[in-house]
């Protein structure tokens, strides 16, 4: 069933893995989302229309920046102007903001890597700051891999639905690459390298009720400067949507080097469906 367009992020320290009969971690294999979820993709047009009522509230709710560069990666097949609603928002915020100026994002290769380098240090070098890193699902690999080469100039990585965890769990009819596909065993350690933590504060948004790809391949592992946000919305709709930028502009407001969990106690007035709760574990998919 379709959820309610601005339903409230909830904060989730998940783990893909789940104890067996014999108490070990058994590691259960991630499917792509139903079919059903898929066909719900349709509901990110009511996300869009809930972003407008939402922007006075939004604007109480979140902070004014501190003026650092933030840098917005958009989705597999999508543009900069996929972003122009997120990017809006955190202009207004206080921050300048960039789109990533490669145009159609149709995968990883020489030129996006080339590019991403070239926008990082034009960005950093302009602004004399660390830029943030915002990333909408094969945008927010791109942005981890980023800030995994060059932490010396990320603040911080924020992925939206982005499936570092697990690339074949997803209903789009191809994977995004360049050159003839790995073999299962490099596929593998390709996924586990992308999954690994990085050296920089991450905040990883995913949803359950994700039609493109599984949730819990959005989720980020426990631990220090990582955590992970569920909100209640599509993958398409996931850029805009009024919690999932509520979270975005919590956490580019803190100040740098004092990076803190994301508190779900103080959205109690949060005007929409979904209170905020915490989660030991990811739902199955």
């Amino acid at each position: 069933m379709a959820q309610e367009p601005g339903a409230a992020p909830t904060a989730s320290t998940a783990s893909a893995s789940a104890p067996d009969r014999s108490g070990s971690a058994a590691i259960r294999p991630l499917r792509p989302p139903s079919k059903m979820l898929l066909a719900l993709e349709g509901r990110a047009w009511i996300e869009l229309a809930s972003l407008v009522p939402a922007l006075p509230i939004l604007r109480g709710a979140t902070p004014t920046g501190d003026g650092h560069p933030v840098v917005v990666l958009p989705g597999y097949l999508a543009t900069d102007a996929s972003t122009v609603p997120l990017r809006w928002f955190l202009r207004d915020r206080g921050y300048p903001v960039c789109g990533w100026g490669l145009g159609r994002n149709f995968g990883p290769g020489d030129r996006v890597v080339k590019g991403l380098a070239r926008l990082l240090d034009d960005v950093c070098d302009r602004h004399g700051a660390k830029a943030s890193l915002v990333g909408w699902s094969l945008g927010g690999i791109f942005a981890r891999e980023l800030a995994r080469r060059r932490p010396e100039d990320v603040r911080q990585v924020i992925t939206l639905a982005s499936p570092f965890r697990s690339l074949h769990a997803s209903n789009v009819p191809r994977l995004p690459r360049s050159g003839p596909p790995p073999a299962l065993g490099e596929a593998s350690e390709i996924e586990r390298r992308l999954g690994e933590p990085l050296p920089v504060p991450t905040t990883a948004i995913w949803s359950r009720s994700d039609g493109i790809v599984a949730g819990r391949s959005c989720v980020e592992h426990a631990g220090p400067q990582r955590e992970s946000i569920e909100v209640e919305t599509s993958h398409c709709g996931m850029g805009f949507h009024p919690a999932a930028l509520l979270v975005i502009g919590d956490r580019l407001a803190q100040p740098e080097g004092e990076w803190r969990p994301f508190d779900c106690s103080r959205l109690a007035r949060w005007p929409f469906r979904g209170w905020p709760r915490k989660r030991t574990r990811p739902p199955a998919t």
